[in-house]
């Protein structure tokens, strides 16, 4: 991955068939339409909602990544748009800083229906964790699911995280509770899980 080019807000490579580019103000509609799938968003706790609430929740982001691109530096909360080569919406993906806690990390990743059973989600968290160890100078890298989403919760563990909590009853949901899962990766455990992947 060309990291240098990507940070300028360049379309790059992401695999054979897909392009990942920052996110900008074109991609928000995309977006929204992605979100108001209740196939998407049910394992969401932040969807559906209002149009509204996405475009202030988005806009400061794109706003940040428009700044930090002219300044040649990542956005505090980088997020990328990926997109097959027909320049067709793929997905999201995003690392989350903790503003209070230097160099701990969340990554997420949001996919539309037509993209999912393609092992991009897969791809793109092996691309978050390595742009949060290798260029954002993390230490440790969190992520969370809802218990009953099994795929997401085996694409954090086939990227080497670790289930490190589970929270009972978290979100209430229309037809009951479902659990938080915690995941985690330390900086060690990333270095230990390249050292083997070289070997």
């Amino acid at each position: 991955m060309d990291f240098s080019r990507l940070q300028q807000g360049l379309p790059c490579a992401f695999d054979d068939a897909h392009s990942i580019q920052l996110i900008c103000q074109d991609d928000l509609a995309e977006i929204v339409e992605m979100l108001d799938n209740p196939k998407v968003s049910l394992y969401l706790f932040f969807a559906p909602a209002p149009a509204e609430v996405y475009t202030a929740f988005f806009s400061p982001i794109i706003d940040n990544t428009r700044t930090a691109i002219t300044s040649a530096q990542w956005p505090e909360h980088p997020t990328f748009i990926l997109r097959d080569q027909d320049h067709r919406f793929m997905g999201m993906l995003g690392i989350t800083r903790n503003m209070m806690l230097p160099g701990n990390f969340d990554v997420g990743y949001q996919l539309p229906e037509h993209a999912w059973h393609q092992g991009i989600a897969t791809r793109g968290c092996q691309f978050l964790t390595q742009l949060a160890f290798e260029q954002l100078g993390a230490h440790k890298v969190c992520a969370d699911c809802y218990g009953n989403n099994i795929g997401s919760a085996r694409v954090l563990e086939k990227n080497g995280f670790v289930q490190e909590g589970r929270q009972a009853g978290f979100y209430q949901l229309n037809h009951g509770v479902d659990d938080r899962v915690l995941f985690g990766m330390t900086r060690a455990q990333f270095a230990a899980r390249q050292s083997r992947s070289t070997c």
